[in-house]
């Protein structure tokens, strides 16, 4: 039995996808895809792609597809949560893809240039985000299975490392140019030694923890 094609008949179709949601500082980084015709080859979940790959690919899909990014940092994490954050990511990258479109068709509205965003995993931010008023469709692996939601996971993890890396060079002792803010058993220590920095998510419990030795 076949499975019915998720590319619709007319619009676009954006993959969206983050990166983030699960270390102890930096922000939380959406990105939108809609994918160009001449997009790279050998897209793939970026979990699965060496860095040396991704650091190809970024620059392929920047040239070649629209896409927009999302970004929501520690601090409004810490004020409504991980997954809310994740959601408000994700719906600012497809809005930034959007006002891209919306100049390139000289006022296009939303409504008549997207058909479909398809985002990775099972929840997507309609009915929890308010601005959010896109057609969506949540799938579960869907950054191995959708070409322009592994463009998205490429940009999302790209991005967010490059923001990481630049905050290495202010917080060294953290060795955010390696875990990228993760809590490895090096994260963890220089946290215990030196405690959180602004960058921190003091909501997540290894932080606070540190926060009241």
């Amino acid at each position: 039995m076949s499975c019915p094609s998720l590319l619709p008949e007319s619009g676009l179709l954006i993959g969206v996808d983050e990166a983030g949601r699960g270390p102890l500082a930096g922000p939380v980084v959406a990105a939108a895809v809609v994918l160009g015709p001449d997009a790279p080859h050998g897209l793939a979940d970026s979990k699965v792609l060496s860095a040396k790959r991704r650091a190809v690919l970024d620059p392929l899909i920047r040239a070649t597809c629209r896409w927009g990014i999302g970004v929501v940092e520690a601090d409004e994490i810490d004020r409504i949560n991980i997954f809310a954050a994740t959601m408000k990511a994700m719906t600012l990258a497809v809005a930034a893809l959007v006002d891209t479109e919306e100049a390139a068709r000289e006022g296009a509205g939303p409504d008549a240039i997207i058909a479909l965003v398809l985002i990775d995993g099972n929840k997507t931010p309609a009915g929890r985000v308010p601005e959010w008023c896109w057609p969506a469709r949540a799938i579960v692996g869907g950054d191995a299975t959708e070409p322009a939601i592994s463009a998205a996971s490429i940009l999302a993890k790209q991005h967010r490392d490059a923001i990481m890396q630049a905050a290495a060079r202010e917080w060294p002792h953290y060795g955010w140019d390696r875990n990228a803010g993760y809590g490895t058993p090096d994260h963890l220590d220089a946290l215990r030694r030196h405690g959180p920095c602004p960058l921190h998510r003091r909501s997540f419990r290894p932080v606070a923890a540190a926060a009241r030795d």
